[in-house]
């Protein structure tokens, strides 16, 4: 039997389990040109809640009563396709189920021999895609800039830490425990790290991480802590607007200081980005990113949870903090 995953209501605020309904199917018989797919791994991101509310963005909206999308690495169990044959294995966006058919389109073949599956869905996959264009594009970081990164622990603001060290940054980064801060300081070679839930005064622990100032924000969770960065912007700072995840949650607009004032003064320039906006530089960036894994330059942690039925489980537990590293679901 197959699996769906379907968004069974709108979260209000933080989503729940009951927003969540497990349907059963068939599994579906393929035609000509179309190819059957079991899911190996599901990728849980923070971008997710927002497609889950109604609303105008980037993206379109997930739909009520129909199945959740995410990266997603599969294998090839039957084919009719001319690319592709049984036992290849291919990442792109696919829906929540067990089994799916797919024409192809969008998919690309991944080899298991030269990375861990995993891993096409994490630092070869759009999370370094979206670490290393970030900081190329936008915050164009060079040797000798202080480069604070928000959210550091996690699976994109790991890689842009490694990736500032590789370039000849002076790296520092927020994560929420002291253990994650110890790990950015250990495994991924940050000069510094702050528990932004314990120190007293985060613009303070700030400035005396980066007596220098801070040329280039990487920011991952917007909120409180991108407003205590702001007064330690250097002139003509780069902020590179990746995410937000401490207000995805919010049921109104929480409101913070204004950013203007910091951006006059120091002719500083802040900007989002979406990665599929540099989507023809893809295959640049995954090839040095993939250089970069091979000479033992880059390292990335995982948190892998087990069985398709705890994807839920996995996603909320993105808003707790309880990854380090990419979130993942091993099916």
């Amino acid at each position: 039997m197959n699996t769906h995953i379907l968004l069974k209501s709108r979260p209000k605020g933080k989503p729940t389990l009951n927003d969540f309904q497990f349907v059963p199917d068939e599994i579906p018989q393929i035609e000509k040109g179309e190819m059957l797919l079991k899911t190996v791994y599901v990728s849980v991101d923070p971008y997710l809640r927002g497609r889950m509310n109604d609303a105008k963005s980037y993206i379109p909206p997930f739909q009520i009563n129909k199945p959740i999308s995410s990266g997603i690495i599969a294998e090839v169990k039957a084919s009719k396709h001319p690319d592709f044959t049984k036992g290849d294995f291919v990442s792109g966006i696919l829906e929540w189920k067990k089994f799916q058919k797919s024409n192809g389109k969008g998919l690309m073949k991944v080899d298991p021999a030269k990375a861990p599956l995993s891993a096409y869905l994490g630092i070869l996959g759009l999370t370094g895609l979206t670490a290393y264009l970030g900081l190329f594009e936008i915050g164009k970081s060079k040797k000798g800039e202080t480069l604070f990164v928000s959210g550091a622990a996690g699976a994109v603001g790991s890689v842009v830490g490694q990736i500032g060290k590789i370039l000849g940054c002076h790296v520092v980064g927020t994560a929420g425990s002291d253990e994650k801060a110890d790990l950015l300081k250990s495994d991924f070679a940050f000069d510094g790290a702050i528990n932004y839930k314990s120190v007293p005064n985060l613009r303070k622990a700030i400035a005396t991480a980066c007596p220098g100032g801070i040329d280039v924000y990487f920011d991952n969770v917007g909120g409180p802590v991108s407003d205590a960065v702001l007064f330690n912007i250097n002139p003509f700072a780069r902020i590179v607007v990746c995410g937000a995840i401490s207000l995805y949650n919010e049921t109104r607009m929480p409101m913070g200081i204004r950013v203007e004032p910091f951006l006059i003064k120091n002719s500083a320039l802040m900007q989002g980005f979406i990665v599929n906006d540099y989507a023809r530089k893809f295959p640049s960036a995954i090839k040095q990113l993939s250089a970069w894994l091979a000479e033992g330059k880059l390292n990335y942690k995982e948190t892998i949870v087990e069985g398709f039925e705890n994807i839920p489980l996995a996603f909320l537990d993105l808003f707790e903090g309880k990854n380090v590293g990419k979130m993942v679901v091993k099916v």
